[in-house]
């Protein structure tokens, strides 16, 4: 029986989308099946270009349907629009069969984000016409020396004579598709206006002349170019945004496009999860299946818990974003969460699965050897885990201690337009965003053993920033704000996933034994931050005493592992 939790090929129906949504899905899963394991293999060893599965997109108008939105759309396509739900979708096959087809797609939603919020109709039109073609797109955003930094781009846009737009002169690095984009979005700034009056994101196409593509920086089949503007004329036609405007379409692109990487990581781990568990199911030591051993057990059942963890959450943070608007940008926080704590969740469950297999997770003929690599680049794709749990500290006051109203968020899987992801507005005001209260999804679940030690640590948490917060002086050391920072993201992480698991009537089995994880997770960070070197007595007496010990329950913990060893044979893609 296939477990209800986890994409599987084999059974996949996505009865819950509307016709054209689920015959694209489908046919994406269909089109990988059929060329097979060898093939998915053999291209990511050879660095082979994406082309036939690009040709495959635009045959079947993939790109176009779910990256259209419908302003854009006009009268040309019903089922086009910006739907966050089946982008996800989406997302989770791509990473299941192989990040570098998840990357093609990812970095065209990037290359999109500057286009759709921008006023400029010519360049949205022409975009259009350009997803109805096949083509893939590319957001010129970092840069070699700088980075993301886009206070101090060096792309530099100096004005025509006469007055009637610039020459672009400049390079971009860590650029996907930068070779074979038709539209790339680049951020630049005007050589003869100072400060954020001068910022400039137009559009360049990678095929002209004035555009030369340096190298691909990564040995891999994803381009991750470098390249370079000579003189690049830039008209009128192709300017997207100018001065504040420009610098806060950046910004915003970023929320709308890098919650992908979650749900890439969720189809990875996905994957190489039936690979694992039927190898170790089948593999015999001293006369026993791997799997009889305790150890194991508890390895592959953390890591299945961990995953369908990440998935809840991923699924209820679809729900904030479709939901958003001027007076509900609680997808902020989630947003750097899925970026954050879903993509390192995902790590975990690599690690943890690969300590089972050990010396298979090398072969050449796994999916699991690319697995293993590719899930290290997503919680490094986005301002490293770092940046972004310095972002969630931002919220955590207003979030633990301050809940504000608001009506209950729906599960979303409409098929509606999210028009809000490209109005978002200014990207600033941060420390002002309202939540809803965090303990009533902890209330709901009270009877069950983990997630009640798991609310009295959260409990303990909003003491601490009541009673011990880092003062001024620590505010400024990061290291420590950091061991805070994973504290608070393990409560609003089960926030959401015991939202998403009343919503979808989760097997309290699982849920408590995830919990369990969970609870060890905040009692090793409780301790990680009692060892920081300007943790203050009180602090360190806080820490220690947060730590618990997760409810044991054997007969729980077979139930679920139950689950874990029903997953040996349950797939394979076929050779």
């Amino acid at each position: 029986m296939s477990d209800q939790l986890l994409f599987n090929p084999r059974t996949y129906d996505p009865a819950h989308f509307d016709p054209e949504t689920r015959r694209l899905l489908r046919a994406t899963v269909d089109w990988f099946e059929e060329r097979g394991k060898r093939r998915l293999i053999e291209d990511y060893r050879t660095r082979a270009w994406l082309g036939d599965f690009l040709a495959f997109s635009a045959k079947e108008g993939l790109f176009a349907t779910f990256l259209t939105p419908e302003p854009a759309a006009g009268q040309d396509g019903p089922d086009k629009r910006w739907d966050t739900a089946r982008i996800a979708a989406l997302n989770e096959i791509l990473g299941f069969y192989g990040l570098d087809y998840w990357y093609a797609w990812q970095v065209t939603i990037l290359g999109l984000g500057p286009v759709w919020q921008s006023d400029n109709a010519a360049a949205r039109d022409r975009a259009a016409r350009l997803l109805d073609a096949g083509e893939v797109f590319a957001f010129g955003l970092s840069e070699k020396t700088h980075g993301a930094d886009i206070y101090n781009t060096d792309m530099l846009l100096e004005p025509n004579a006469d007055g009637d737009g610039f020459r672009a002169t400049g390079s971009k690095y860590y650029i996907g598709n930068g070779n074979a984009a038709g539209l790339v979005s680049v951020f630049g700034r005007r050589t003869d206006v100072e400060g954020p009056d001068g910022y400039v994101f137009f559009a360049a196409d990678s095929r002209h002349p004035a555009y030369d593509v340096v190298k691909n920086v990564v040995d891999s089949s994803k381009y991750v170019s470098e390249f370079r503007l000579t003189d690049y004329p830039v008209g009128p036609e192709d300017v997207l945004h100018t001065g504040r405007a420009a610098f806060d379409a950046a910004l915003n692109t970023v929320n709308v496009g890098k919650f992908n990487l979650c749900t890439a990581s969720i189809g990875i781990c996905e994957h190489a999860m039936y690979e694992a568990v039927t190898h170790a199911q089948g593999r015999i030591l001293y006369g026993r299946p791997v799997t009889a051993f305790p150890h194991v057990r508890r390895e592959l059942t953390d890591a299945y818990v961990r995953l369908v963890g990440m998935k809840l959450f991923s699924d209820r943070a679809v729900d904030y974003f479709r939901s958003a608007g001027p007076d509900d940008r609680r997808y902020l926080l989630f947003n750097p969460m899925t970026k954050m704590k879903v993509t390192t969740e995902g790590e975990k469950v690599i690690d943890l699965m690969w300590d089972v297999i050990a010396a298979k997770g090398f072969e050449k003929d796994t999916y699991f050897a690319q697995a293993a690599v590719e899930i290290r680049g997503l919680p490094k794709l986005e301002g490293t885990v770092h940046v972004n749990l310095a972002l969630i500290l931002k919220f955590m006051r207003n979030h633990l201690l301050e809940p504000a109203d608001y009506a209950p968020v729906p599960t979303r899987l409409d098929a509606a337009d999210d028009a809000f992801l490209f109005r978002q507005g200014p990207a600033r005001g941060l420390g002002s965003v309202r939540f809803h209260d965090w303990r009533p999804a902890y209330d709901a679940y009270a009877a069950v053993p983990n997630v009640a030690r798991f609310r009295a640590q959260a409990d303990a948490l909003c003491t601490f920033v009541e009673t011990a917060a880092p003062d001024e002086q620590q505010s400024r050391d990061l290291d420590l704000l950091l061991a805070v920072g994973q504290l608070f993201a393990l409560v609003v992480h089960g926030q959401l996933v015991l939202e998403q698991a009343r919503l979808t009537g989760l097997d309290e089995d699982v849920l408590d034994e995830l919990f369990g994880v969970l609870v060890r997770d905040f009692s090793a960070h409780a301790v990680e931050l009692h060892g920081k070197d300007s943790a203050t007595a009180d602090q360190q007496a806080w820490a220690l005493d947060a730590v618990r010990r997760p409810a044991v329950d054997a007969d729980r913990s077979a139930r679920v592992w139950a689950r874990v060893e029903a997953l040996a044979g349950a797939y394979e893609m076929k050779a």
